[in-house]
This record gives C-alpha cells, structure tokens and sequence, in this order.
C-alpha cells in the first residue's frame, strides 16, 4: 500500500483531503527538523519548527509560485568543547510546503526555539460562490455555513 504521509505533510489549506489521508497515512521516520502543522480555525492554520538553538539570522523563510520554504544554512560551529553527547544539532535544512490556492503567509516567530509560521486563506470576492437571481439582476453572496 503506498504512503501518502509525505504529501499530507507538505501540503496546506488542502482541507477536502483530511480524511482520505488521516485514513491512509501510516508511521514513517521523523523529518529533520520536527515540525507541526495546526489549523487554527477554518481559515488560520501555522507551521511550528522546531529551531534549537537558532537566531532569527540563521532562518529563511520564502515563498515562491504557492511553495512555502522553510530553511538554514547555519552549520556546527567549531568549538573547544567536547560533546560527551550531542542530541540538539543545528545542521542545515529545508522544508517545503504546497500551499492551496488563496493562502498567504501571515507572518513569522521565533519564541523559545520554536519558528511559527502564520498561514491564512484569504478568498478574493471574485472566487467566493454567489446566488444570481432567476429573471434578475441581483447577485448575492452565499452566507457561509457555520
């Protein structure tokens, strides 16, 4: 049976799909970093990476034809100290996202080695549904259901 959990892990604001993939996805080895992606509300949703040890300096942030990137070029330093073990690394990385159609970046964070990541789906009037009236000229749009 194939794995659909990296394409649900990529993608966001893709809502029709959940259940399909909450129904096939199965365990798979961790990315490096270890992020989560929450829907905050119908049309709020935010990417929270883990960045220990991470300053604002070291992150990119960008998007480019609806693909959120998320990344560091910051690489282990030369130290004097010797690691008896080292279990937080600050290797470089990237992860990327499909974003659906109509989200936007919001804004972005970094609070106690956690990058936040701000999405919401902003639907022009032009896409949004509209009741057109029969032998009328009123168009109306449809009240969304709560």
């Amino acid at each position: 049976m194939t794995s659909f959990a990296p394409l649900y892990r990529s993608t966001i604001g893709f809502d029709r799909f959940d259940d399909l993939f909450n129904s096939l996805v199965r365990a798979e080895p961790a990315p490096y970093p270890p992020y989560d992606v929450e829907k905050k509300g119908d049309d709020e949703y935010r990417i929270v990476v883990a960045a220990a040890g991470m300053a604002e300096e070291d992150l990119e942030i960008q998007v480019e034809k609806d693909v959120l990137t998320i990344g560091s070029a910051k690489r282990e330093t030369k130290t004097e100290t010797t690691y008896l073990y080292r279990g937080i690394a600050q290797r470089a990385f990237k992860l990327s996202f499909r974003l659906a159609d109509h989200i936007e970046v919001h804004g972005a964070s970094l609070k106690n080695g956690l990058l936040s990541v701000e999405l919401v789906r902003r639907v022009p009037e032009s896409s949004k549904p509209r009741r057109i009236a029969v032998n009328g000229s009123n168009v109306t749009p449809i009240a969304k259901a709560a």
